[in-house]
């Protein structure tokens, strides 16, 4: 037997990835913010997907991988992309045209929900009660901000409604693309590799939106602008993604799902310090239900030893 203790996410190799995920996941919502105004929402994605697509081709080839991918995969890669890369973003950007990047964060930290709604369907993870209650809890928080937007004077009802629609819709096609990783089909593929022909499938599909809708591409050349699409598409696309599924499969989805209870904590603070969003205490009331709820249902009982005879065996958890 091996004397290796089993990875937790406390452990060095897999605490430090998760801290860097953590905090620049937490900083993207306010620099979405930058790249709305002057270019189209889905130039502005077209834009960060196409750079993050070509970072993640030269890891690749720094890495010696095999590029191609079998065409069962490709098509797998290209419905990856749609989900994860088009309409989750799409849906993001334009939610933030309508409410702060905080409150969009917060709602999105919902992607527990319908993630564990559509593994128990698909995957056949099971749902358990504490789940269901952490949930509901969270979702009563959430609601709790809401109605605090609705009653803020810098933002009608009509736009917290809009806002909240879209980033829901976002949430969704998030966890679709969560599920879709989460199979066997997607785990037997190089991580590396599938996840730049998703970005590149992404791209091509945001771009082909984007002139269909809005005309031929636009561009702010500005340092803030450009310095934002390079930011997200290099270091919150092109770091994070690897980085982050290999911390799940270091220590499981559980584990790695605590990143969306800090998450919304951080985006906060930015949209506090940059957006001048004020903390109401029904926002503040809002904002600890929803991370309690969240807290209940990521969190996990230990596990109790089962004795057999003089025997005493501890079940290890795999992911």
């Amino acid at each position: 037997m091996s004397s290796e203790q089993p990875l937790t996410l406390l452990s060095p190799r897999v605490l430090l990835p998760f801290m860097l995920v953590t905090l620049i996941w937490g900083s993207t919502w306010i620099v979405i913010t930058g790249q709305l105004g002057v270019v189209p929402p889905s130039w502005s994605v077209t834009y960060r997907f196409a750079v993050a697509a070509i970072a993640m081709f030269a890891f690749a080839i720094i890495r010696r991988e095999r590029l191609w991918l079998e065409p069962k995969a490709m098509l797998f890669a290209a419905a990856l992309g749609l989900a994860q890369f088009t309409f989750n973003f799409n849906f993001v950007y334009r939610a933030e045209q309508h409410i702060t990047s905080g409150l969009v964060a917060v709602l999105f930290a919902l992607l527990i929900v319908p993630n564990t709604l559509l593994g128990r369907a698909f995957l056949k993870t099971p749902l358990e009660g504490r789940f269901l209650a952490g949930a509901g809890i969270a979702i009563v928080g959430v609601g709790l901000m809401i109605l605090h937007e609705y009653r803020a004077a810098a933002l009608d009802a009509s736009e917290v409604l809009l806002g909240t629609a879209l980033t829901l819709a976002g949430v969704m096609s998030a966890s679709t693309a969560n599920v879709m990783q989460g199979t066997r089909h997607a785990r037997a593929q190089p991580m590396v590799v599938m996840i730049a022909w998703a970005m590149l499938f992404g791209a091509l599909a945001d771009g082909s939106y984007a002139w269909i809708t809005t005309g031929p591409p636009v561009i702010e050349t500005t340092a803030t602008y450009i310095g934002g699409v390079l930011y997200l598409g290099v270091i919150a696309s092109a770091v994070t993604f690897p980085l982050y599924f290999t911390i799940i499969r270091a220590v499981g989805p559980g584990q790695a799902a605590w990143s969306s209870v800090l998450i919304p904590i951080i985006a906060m603070g930015f949209s506090t310090a940059f957006e001048n969003y004020r903390w109401a205490m029904l926002s503040i009331a809002g904002g600890i239900v929803a991370l309690i709820g969240l807290v209940i249902a990521v969190a996990k009982r230990p596990e109790r030893p089962s004795v057999s005879g003089n025997m005493v065996s501890v079940p290890v958890e795999a992911d």
